[in-house]
């Protein structure tokens, strides 16, 4: 009988191996991945953050209504409110439907904050909708809806 015998392992092979593994891991990392977000799937992660339904009002989104540059779209969103102990925005939610995953930021605000206004930037590939939702310290759901359009190449996307 004839023994089969598996080749030696040498220490360079493990580390062409390692790093082979290592470089593949970091690529696929930054493959583009496509949108996957819909409007139902905003919903659905936003149902999953405040419970009930939102009402139009006292929301109120600032971002560009043309963005020539969709890798950093300045978004501010601004809610009413006195922000007192008895009336307050207790948190903000932000989505945006076309993006791989709908959900940009969630801000947890107290009384403390003083004004109920937070600014983030979106990276956007394709003109699709921001909604903001804002969730009062009584429980009340407020929301807002704007549409940026993303041009690319300086052409309507």
């Amino acid at each position: 009988m004839s023994e089969t015998r598996m080749p030696a392992l040498s220490r360079r092979r493990v580390i062409v191996t390692a790093a082979q593994l290592g470089a593949a891991s970091v690529a696929s990392a930054f493959l583009a991945r496509h949108a996957a977000a819909t409007p139902e799937s905003a919903k659905e992660w936003l149902g999953k953050l405040a419970k009930g339904e939102a009402k139009a009002g006292k929301v109120s989104i600032k971002a560009p209504e043309i963005a020539e540059n969709g890798n950093n779209v300045p978004v501010t969103v601004a809610v009413e409110s006195p922000m007192t102990a008895a009336d307050y925005v207790k948190a903000v939610h932000v989505v945006a439907d076309g993006n791989p995953n709908p959900g940009v930021a969630s801000f947890f605000l107290t009384p403390a904050c003083g004004k109920a206004e937070v600014q983030t930037r979106i990276r956007m590939a394709t003109t699709q909708n921001i909604v903001a939702v804002a969730e009062m310290g009584d429980g009340s759901l407020w929301t807002a809806t704007r549409q940026v359009k993303v041009t690319i190449g300086g052409c309507g996307g």
